[in-house]
């Protein structure tokens, strides 16, 4: 359910776990007093819809536009304010925004997130994070005495191998004179140099190809003066293509110039003393595909890093395709909570019971956020609700950052309706599924 989470919205998989713990928690002494658990379902049921109903009706719109990134940059530093990169979360956060809205389509409201290309690299600081406007492959140029930076580039994007061409059935060859070994190498020479012509007549200033070539084609590669690239995957070829609208060619004899990728500047970029190079490819002609290139002292914290940025990226994906936000710190759990038991009140069946203890399991988002904080996590929930129903302000959560106001649209700690109410859904059917589960059957490992 983690997982399928941070697919569908990408934030909140800690809360969705949580959520679910307590709903089966709660469902506990419900079974104990000889409810059928399909009533429970049922009622949990009820209750999430009721649930959802109150986050809609509390949900604030977002006005944001491409003047002001502002309410974005909050948001997507409110998710990255529980992260391992909460110290750098302002340079993130600013990082996430540009990467979404440079490949997002405003009028459609939507966001192509594999166009964002998530590359990392151990060595360096955290706040060396950067946004590249174009792809990052973790390539170097195939030969030391190749040019390292091409300006204006025209690259062929190539899925044949620079290689003779191979026979489909077994054979055997010959050789009893140095002249016919000479006549097979001259003959290997032209295949090279055919495919080497061919590439310098579309007009190419770059080829990068999805499969390796020999030494011998790498340097007649560099004696022609045409950079290349070997090695380079499916994924990251597709990418390039779309960022530089070029054409994948499958045959050398099919290259011309309107398959050519177009970039302003291709260089490549060596770190520290260890040797590591990777590419950059900048200024696309179709600048739709970015790269938020991760620097972090050790491979653990640029995975990490990596984590914290995708869920900020989705954060920001769904506040351009539904504007509307609940407020955190436990706000819209507290607020949902109260509405589930206001209306558990009107229920004449057993689903009452059900209602309750959903509006009761809610209660752990903001209790285990006071743990969290280190805050009497009781006194805490008791005092905020207390506040909630006293001044009907359903923007009052948990103060985890002692900042000495409860108001959490006052220290603008958002969250989007969107993947709220997924994370409440989500948590609702796998509590129902957990429920119609009759018994479990495991092999005796004693016997």
């Amino acid at each position: 359910y983690q997982r399928r989470v941070h697919g569908e919205i990408g934030d909140g998989t800690t809360g969705v776990v949580v959520l679910a713990g307590s709903l089966l928690e709660q469902a506990e002494p419900l079974l104990d007093k000889g409810i059928h658990p399909i009533r429970v379902a049922e009622g949990y049921e009820r209750a999430c819809e009721i649930a959802v109903a109150e986050l809609q009706r509390i949900a604030d719109k977002f006005e944001y536009s491409a003047n002001n990134l502002e309410p974005l940059i909050e948001t997507a530093m409110s998710t990255l304010s529980s992260k391992i990169v909460n110290q750098y979360k302002r340079h993130i956060a600013e990082i996430c925004v540009k990467a979404v809205l440079s490949v997002a389509d405003l009028e459609r409201k939507d966001v192509n997130l594999d166009l964002i290309k998530l590359e990392g690299k151990a060595g360096g600081r955290l706040e060396e994070t950067c946004l590249v406007d174009g792809i990052v492959i973790d390539k170097d140029i195939s030969h030391p005495q190749m040019v390292k930076e091409i300006i204006d580039a025209r690259i062929a994007i190539l899925t044949c191998p620079f290689e003779p061409p191979k026979p489909k059935t077994k054979h055997k060859l010959d050789i009893s004179t140095p002249e016919q070994y000479n006549q097979l190498h001259q003959q290997e020479q032209e295949y090279f140099r055919k495919m080497v012509q061919l590439c310098k007549d579309a007009g190419t200033t770059l080829a990068i190809c999805q499969w390796g070539f020999d030494d011998e084609a790498n340097h007649l590669l560099m004696s022609n003066h045409l950079p290349a690239i070997r090695w380079v995957g499916g994924v990251e070829i597709e990418l390039i293509a779309i960022a530089t609208g070029g054409r994948i060619v499958p045959r050398f004899e099919e290259l011309t110039a309107e398959k050519l990728g177009k970039a302003g500047k291709v260089r490549e970029v060596a770190f520290g003393t260890t040797k590591d190079r990777m590419v950059f490819i900048e200024n696309c002609s179709n600048s739709k595909a970015v790269t938020i290139f991760v620097r972090g002292g050790n491979k653990m914290i640029v995975e990490e890093a990596k984590r914290s940025i995708h869920d900020a990226l989705c954060v920001v994906r769904n506040l351009v395709r539904d504007d509307r936000i609940v407020y955190g710190g436990g706000a819209a759990e507290i607020s949902c909570g109260l509405a589930v038991h206001a209306a558990a009140e009107k229920i004449a069946t057993v689903e009452q019971y059900a209602m309750r203890a959903f509006g009761d399991a809610l209660d752990a988002i903001p209790i285990a956020l006071a743990e969290n904080s280190g805050l009497p996590p009781i006194e805490s929930l008791t005092v905020t609700k207390a506040l909630q129903v006293k001044h009907n302000n359903p923007h009052l959560g948990i103060d985890c950052m002692d900042a000495g106001t409860n108001d959490m649209k006052e220290q603008k700690v958002h969250e989007t309706l969107l993947a709220k109410i997924q994370q409440l859904r989500l948590a609702t059917q796998m509590t129902k599924m957990i429920l119609k589960i009759d018994d479990v059957i495991t092999e005796d490992v004693t016997a």
